[in-house]
């Protein structure tokens, strides 16, 4: 059981520093367009 609970232990603390290497060298800036669309006004 303890042989279990140390490969849990190593496994989250990898998956942590995997994904806060991710967050740092990922490329996570969203892509960026200009959107523009008319609107109707009734104003009389």
């Amino acid at each position: 059981m303890l042989r279990l609970l140390r490969f849990l232990t190593i496994l989250v603390f990898l998956g942590g520093i995997g994904l806060v290497g991710y967050a740092y060298l990922g490329d996570l800036s969203p892509e960026q367009e200009d959107v523009s669309e008319p609107v109707m006004l009734d104003a009389r």
